[in-house]
């Protein structure tokens, strides 16, 4: 079943909180975007500055250039997912080894560039490929629908890893991203800039769950 996760992407922590408490009303689940200024173009509110409320599941996207001097800090947070890119600087395999050992689901999230092919023997390690189509460090972006094929790709390669996709989500082409095999749909600007939040959620959650329903229903 596709799932609408609203993003948070902050440089401060009063505009991390402020971002926080548009969505929390209403989000079941939500994706913190953190950036080191190094792997990304502009850095985010620091890892250990961040919070979320305990009612909401949380993952984490680490756009770091080094995550693994953070892992123990972010084995401290308990997230449900940290997500570190294929293209950082770390042994992916002992990362996510030991995320697994505390409870922690591990991500892996692929830039534009990056074919689904050269992260293959790395796929079997963690439960969820993120395809990236946006801006490094902040909103917005294309969704470029061609990336889809990545989708595809991982599914083949790993029936049971969760695909998310970061980047120009909207109401223009949610129902696509569903279609196409994404489960998780990680919306930022879309939802944190419009004059109603909840509604914009609302609306992107309406026209993915008929596709959900009908997915569900296949596999019956």
């Amino acid at each position: 079943m596709a799932t609408i996760c609203p993003t948070v992407l902050a440089g401060e922590p009063h505009e991390f909180r402020e971002q926080m408490e548009r969505i929390v009303p209403f989000a079941e689940r939500i994706q913190i975007d953190l950036m080191d200024g190094v792997f990304a173009p502009t850095k985010s509110v620091a890892l250990e500055k961040i919070w979320w409320p305990q009612n909401v599941i949380a993952d984490i996207h680490l756009m770091y250039q080094r995550p693994d001097e953070h892992l123990g800090l972010l084995v401290k947070l308990r997230p449900n997912l940290v997500i570190i890119h294929s293209e950082a600087t770390v042994d992916h395999m002992h990362f996510a080894a030991e995320l697994h050992r505390y409870g922690i689901r591990a991500g892996l999230s692929v830039l534009k560039e990056t074919p689904v092919e050269w992260v293959e023997r790395l796929l079997s390690s963690f439960d969820h490929i993120l395809i990236f189509s946006g801006d490094l460090g902040r909103f917005g972006g294309q969704a470029d629908l061609g990336l889809l094929e990545k989708a595809k790709k991982a599914r083949q390669l790993n029936p049971d890893i969760e695909i998310g996709w970061d980047g120009g989500i909207n109401a223009d082409n949610a129902a696509a991203l569903a279609v196409g095999g994404v489960d998780v749909l990680n919306v930022g600007g879309f939802i944190q800039q419009a004059s109603n939040p909840q509604e914009a959620y609302a609306t992107l959650e309406a026209l993915v769950s008929p596709i959900s329903d009908t997915k569900r229903n296949s596999n019956d």
